[in-house]
């Protein structure tokens, strides 16, 4: 369990969605939630470093930039999952991987400029990992927005 003081509660809630866009972001931040540029980089390389923060950056409309995108599974043996899941999160192209309760239980994303590229990947992890993989791509798109509350 990470302990969060109100700092590192108000830095959480105030991140997830509206990350300023401006030179200097941390001090904005800072700025805005009653702190230092100084104190507010540090708490939040802690953050990273306890696993509260997995990443910081945009989230991209692959389509809009011309590349393809893809949700994929695999069945990786139990005993082979950290193995397995290594190999996905080794590509700069996936952008997350899971654990899900079922047959294929390794669920990722992957992201690539072309359909070739992204074919590749697919192809490149199956002969890496020896898993069955399945490709599930994007027949109808939602999205939600999703904002936690940090009490």
């Amino acid at each position: 369990m990470i302990e969060l003081d109100d700092l590192d509660k108000a830095i959480l809630n105030e991140i997830q969605v509206d990350f300023p866009l401006v030179k200097q972001p941390f001090l904005e931040l800072a700025t805005s939630i009653g702190s230092t540029e100084e104190e507010v980089m540090k708490r939040i390389e802690r953050l990273i470093k306890e696993g509260a923060i997995r990443r910081i950056g945009p989230i991209l409309n692959v389509k809009k930039t011309g590349g393809e995108s893809t949700l994929a599974a695999v069945k990786a043996p139990e005993e082979r999952i950290d193995e397995v899941a290594g190999i996905i999160s080794g590509y700069d192209e996936v952008s997350h991987n899971y654990l899900r309760p079922a047959e294929y239980n390794i669920w990722f994303t992957v992201s690539a400029p072309s359909k070739e590229r992204l074919g590749e990947i697919l192809e490149e992890i199956g002969e890496r990992t020896k898993c069955p993989l399945i490709d599930l791509p994007t027949l109808r798109l939602f999205k939600i927005g999703v904002k936690f509350n940090v009490k």
